[in-house]
């Protein structure tokens, strides 16, 4: 597999979210240069930044090694997009471009046909690429990096499983739309807000303190050999 070096850093993020290193495994600059068909400096840079985002930690005599995110964290997570993206559906509302619309009307469109049929795996990709041109319509590059990150961290520490009536969160995607359309900021934010905590119910920890306990214990037995 090779990669352009600019692109590393979102390999190993990627590669990060999808479980493909577990938590607390380490990155070693030589296996993942060969793994990308790159040298050891993109790697370098890549996992300094992604220090810096918290996906990955340097830990003394082990280097690199994936995050293990506590539950608060992972939770303060969840509780920071629910809060900025109400701002992000504000902003959007007073800066959005026709083109904008034009997306998150076809989304929309798309989100509720494949409802109506029952496709779920099609509504999960379709709702991610809402949120992401949503916070794109706000026009603050800040923000938007801001959002993005944290999608990444909710797609890594979190199983998200589809409301029981998909056709009602996407005719919330809808009457946000409509409200971002008119420039209607504070009616965009109040939608945004009551949709983002309505779907906090449907998130599920990856990890949780009691799965650590079990993959301990069983760690320790695995580990002490047969008794002679």
């Amino acid at each position: 597999m090779r990669i352009p070096a600019h692109s590393v850093c979102t390999a190993v993020r990627d590669d990060i979210v999808a479980g493909v290193y577990e938590r607390g495994s380490r990155l070693t600059e030589e296996v993942l240069a060969r793994r990308y068909g790159v040298s050891r400096v993109p790697v370098r840079e890549a996992l300094r930044t992604l220090e810096a985002e918290g996906f990955v930690v340097t830990r003394r005599h082990a280097g690199a090694c994936v995050a293990e995110p506590t539950e608060q964290e992972a939770a303060d997570v969840l509780e920071m997009r629910v809060l900025l993206e109400p701002l992000g559906a504000a902003r959007a509302a007073r800066r959005r471009t026709e083109a904008h619309l034009k997306v998150l009307r076809g989304l929309v469109r798309l989100g509720q046909e494949r409802a109506r049929r029952g496709h779920s795996d099609d509504l999960r990709s379709l709702g991610g690429w809402f949120h992401e041109t949503l916070a794109q319509a706000s026009g603050s590059p800040s923000l938007i990096a801001v959002l993005t990150q944290l999608r990444h961290k909710i797609a890594w520490m979190y199983a998200v499983q589809l409301p029981p009536g998909p056709a009602d969160s996407w005719a919330e995607h809808g009457a946000i739309t409509d409200a971002v359309a008119r420039g209607d900021a504070e009616r965009a934010r109040a939608l945004t807000a009551l949709h983002a905590e309505r779907a906090v119910g449907a998130h599920r920890l990856r990890f949780s303190a009691a799965v650590d306990r079990v993959r301990t214990s069983q760690h320790v037995v695995n580990m002490s050999g047969p008794r002679l």
